[in-house]
């Protein structure tokens, strides 16, 4: 067993938002600390994974990155099922983009469990200068709406492993608190060496290790 495939929980998340607002590069940057400024709009869906420690358990993401065009939602809101976590992603710069967070956050409620922990994340905090959006506008709107909320910038790794860090310590801290709550042993946090995922993955991209597309 290779040591990418040794974990305690596979949580999938999933990034979503309009296109053009950084999705493909957060994902980039937390799982190969990579940045592309020339970037093409993600066609379809696109997945990585990385593997990091939180409470002393050993947490595989597999984090897929859904297209932002219109043409191509009715092939992404498959990939919403299995997802336990979900990032909506806006531009600071670019005030349409907030605005359509609404709509995104409504499609999302309509297709993933209700369950699902979602973060907005306003990404491209390095363009101050440009900042369409006003941070205290975003928390207003993810307070209404039951939201984590986090400043974010791919290009200079501004507050994206800690973005990833504080979701995914939520999802874990949700299951093990369900896992307490329903007191079997098949329920229970898992013991040295068991893999318990929450998430649907197909089988044939996770034999393949869940490497990027």
């Amino acid at each position: 067993m290779s040591k990418d495939d040794e974990y305690d929980f596979l949580f999938k998340v999933v990034l979503i938002g309009d296109s053009g607002v950084g999705k493909s590069n957060l994902l980039s940057r937390f799982t190969k600390n990579e940045f592309n400024l020339e970037s093409k709009s993600t066609i379809g869906v696109e997945f990585a994974t990385r593997s990091i420690q939180i409470d002393g358990k050993t947490i595989k993401t597999q984090i897929w990155d859904t297209a932002g065009q219109e043409r191509f939602r009715a092939i992404t809101s498959a990939y919403y099922r299995g997802a336990v976590g979900a990032f909506l992603v806006y531009d600071i710069a670019k005030q349409v983009t907030f605005e359509s967070i609404s709509r995104w956050l409504k499609e999302l409620r309509d297709h993933a469990d209700s369950n699902i922990v979602i973060m907005m994340v306003g990404n491209k905090s390095d363009l101050r200068h440009l900042r369409a959006v006003s941070t205290d506008e975003a928390k207003s709107f993810a307070a209404e709406n039951g939201l984590l909320f986090i400043e974010t910038s791919a290009l200079d790794a501004s507050n994206v492993d800690l973005a990833f860090q504080q979701i995914l310590s939520e999802i874990l801290k949700i299951y093990l608190k369900k896992s307490l709550e329903n007191g079997g042993a098949s329920s229970a946090a898992p013991s040295s060496g068991q893999k318990i995922s929450i998430s649907v993955v197909p089988q044939n991209q996770e034999k393949t290790g869940g490497k990027c597309c």
